[in-house]
């Protein structure tokens, strides 16, 4: 049976992977090495278990600066019965951790004695008097560290497989090691391959792609304990890409050749696997990631190591790192894999699945209220933003459908706990002061995490507990006014507070140079003229709505009415690649990608507040930062801002 491009389930294809590495020889510690016990030892797993060489304290040490005594020639002492003992005779001055002289079997702390002369007046030097007076009695072993007190030869210390930290450091050298037996570093070579990707730092043309999957995979491989090898840029050629791979296998542990996976006229690597050992599985029912390739190379010495063909997408490359090539490291490290923390939240909106494969979607995760809210972030294989973003996975397993809104589901996660209860949601219009908010708002210990929905699906998180706040600029049709009337209408039950964030100049983005003369919304209706427009419920759109009909514009007449972004940035980004003459945005969005801007008209975008979150600790810094100079600052230096406004509370009858 052919495996290429054959899915087959995940545990499966891990199965075949283990039992190929295992009949190879490969399965488990590759090698153990001596190191020195120093700073570089951090990370590295124990190969062998430690057991302590001598006992810690190895002598009887004194706990305190004192004097050392017999505890039984104190019984009697009291406040108002004092004793005097002799120094030399009764009592020995000793240092915190001087050896406990072996005549006595406990110190009297220093501060709890009174030296005295041969007169009983008080010494010139409390550490060398005659006698000491002493108002209490010291029981045995007191402020004594005995002997095997931390540990005792012979003692574990440490077991095998145990990755090491700083405080084990101390530990292992007090126990007598000078040098430690780990684990050898698996080493691991990434080749990636593929014509159209150039090197970091390169300037890029039309269909160039930055090569940095080899640099995400290297950092993966170092956090997990391995030593990666990046190799140069392969092009597409069959034959220079088994080349690199069978120089490689001679000095490495694993091998990830990544790009090339699928089956396409320019994809090279099941074939390379082919013809240089064994391929075993080309295809594994994953998403993002099923066009993995599982294979052997062989060795010139007839030995063989693991291939691993590791899709080109992003975050199928990323993915294809946790599940298949971390629990490889850990077994050849001697390490138990690791295991996110989970966290149980429910989903904010409906998610579909492909039945038939393990689905890992990508999420955000923030405490809203009493709930733990669980939001989806963008699946595409190629958007590494939302792996930057993600707070965890969540796996929707072969077989499922999909989730509903509401629904609970179990979230690995990558964050610390305390940081997800200190996440601020913003739900709403896009704007780009909402990453300048985030930025300050990061120096107050808050993470605010954002998703743009538009101004009316804002409005409906609000209404279903959602968000902390919302973006919104929706202008009244009817009134001429902003937001209050949307928030009669969709949060009737939601007492809120409106507080400005920004006004702002919306005006039509067009090319450098405005090639085709487009000024206003008339020109729009010019033939040939292609226009990209916001998505139905964000508040540019309504406003384009609003003039439209005031103008008599039909939405027909516009050609590329239907066509949407979801942001500011992204209808610049439509009209910098050429998709799009022209769209209703802001003047920092056409700014940000050298486009030009035809200021038409000014809004007010606010910040809904529920009255429930608004005098709370979490939203605090909120109000802190809307007060910052610094950030009114950052915002002026965009264009088409306006800060008179910002922080301050907008009444009702304002709008």
């Amino acid at each position: 049976m052919s495996v290429y491009l054959h899915d087959i389930p995940l545990s499966q294809a891990k199965n075949i992977f283990a039992v190929a590495i295992e009949s190879a020889g490969r399965w488990g510690i590759l090698e153990k090495e001596n190191i020195p016990l120093d700073e570089f030892a951090i990370g590295r797993v124990l190969a062998e278990p430690v057991w302590a060489k001598i006992s810690s304290p190895h002598y009887h040490a004194s706990a305190m600066d004192g004097f050392a005594i017999l505890s039984s020639e104190t019984n009697g002492a009291s406040q108002t019965a004092p004793l005097l003992l002799k120094v030399g005779q009764q009592a020995q001055y000793v240092d915190t951790g001087d050896p406990l002289p072996s005549e006595f079997n406990a110190v009297i702390m220093i501060e709890n004695t009174e030296p005295l002369d041969e007169q009983k007046n008080s010494a010139d030097n409390p550490r060398e008097p005659e006698f000491i007076r002493i108002r209490e009695a010291i029981p045995p072993w007191k402020n004594v560290r005995p002997m095997g007190e931390d540990m005792v030869a012979t003692q574990l210390v440490l077991p095998a497989g145990h990755t090491l930290r700083p405080v084990d450091l101390g530990a292992i050298a007090g126990s007598g090691h000078t040098d430690i037996l780990v684990s050898r570093k698996p080493k691991v070579a990434i080749l990636p391959t593929g014509t159209e990707l150039v090197e970091i730092g390169t300037d890029v043309e039309a269909g160039d792609i930055i090569e940095y999957n080899s640099l995400v995979l290297a950092a993966q491989i170092q956090s997990w304990g391995g030593e990666a090898v990046r190799f140069p840029i392969t092009i597409d050629k069959l034959d220079l890409i088994a080349k690199e791979v069978k120089k490689a296998a001679e000095t490495v542990d694993l091998i990830l050749l990544n790009a090339g996976s699928s089956a396409g006229s320019e994809d090279f690597s099941a074939s390379v696997v082919e013809k240089l050992g064994q391929l075993l599985v080309h295809g594994v029912a994953v998403r993002p990631g099923h066009p993995v390739i599982l294979g052997m190379i062989n060795r010139k010495d007839g030995s063989q190591i693991p291939i691993i063909g590791v899709p080109g997408y992003p975050v199928s490359a990323a993915l294809t790192g946790e599940i298949f090539i971390e629990p490889l490291i850990a077994k050849w490290a001697g390490r138990s894999p690791k295991i996110a923390d989970q966290i149980e939240g429910e989903l904010t909106r409906k998610v579909t699945s492909p039945g038939g494969d393990d689905d890992y979607m990508r999420v955000v995760v923030g405490r809203v209220g009493d709930r733990m809210l669980v939001a989806p972030l963008n699946r595409g294989a190629g958007v590494i933003s939302s792996l930057v973003r993600a707070d965890g996975l969540v796996l929707m397993p072969a077989g499922s459908q999909g989730k509903s809104a509401g629904d609970k589901v179990k979230v690995n996660i990558y964050r610390n706990r305390s940081e997800l209860e200190k996440t601020l949601f913003v739900v709403g219009s896009h704007d780009l002061t909402i990453d300048l908010l985030a930025q300050y708002l990061s120096q107050y210990d808050r993470r605010l995490t954002s998703s743009n929905v538009g101004s009316l699906g804002g409005l409906i998180a609000l209404k279903r507990g959602e968000a902390h706040f919302s973006g919104v600029h929706l202008l009244d049709p009817e009134s001429g006014t902003y937001n209050w009337p949307y928030i009669d209408q969709y949060l009737p039950k939601t007492p809120v507070k409106v507080i400005s964030l920004v006004n702002r100049q919306q005006g039509l983005i067009v090319p450098q140079g405005n090639p085709k003369g487009i000024n206003t919304l008339e020109d729009l209706k010019m033939e040939g003229i292609r226009y990209v427009n916001r998505q139905r419920g964000a508040g540019t759109r309504i406003l384009l709505d609003y003039h439209l009909g005031i103008n008599n514009i039909q939405q027909a007449d516009i050609l590329g009415y239907d066509q949407e972004e979801y942001t500011h940035l992204g209808v610049s980004a439509a009209i910098a690649s050429g998709r799009a003459d022209s769209g209703l945005g802001i003047a920092a969005a056409a700014d940000a990608l050298s486009l030009e801007f035809i200021p038409l008209f000014e809004e007010r975008y606010d910040l809904i507040i529920p009255e429930k979150y608004f005098d709370t600790e979490l939203l605090q810094p909120l109000f802190n930062v809307l007060k910052s100079k610094e950030l009114k600052q950052d915002i002026d230096n965009l264009s088409g801002y306006d800060t008179s406004l910002m922080g301050t509370e907008i009444p009702r009858e304002y709008s």
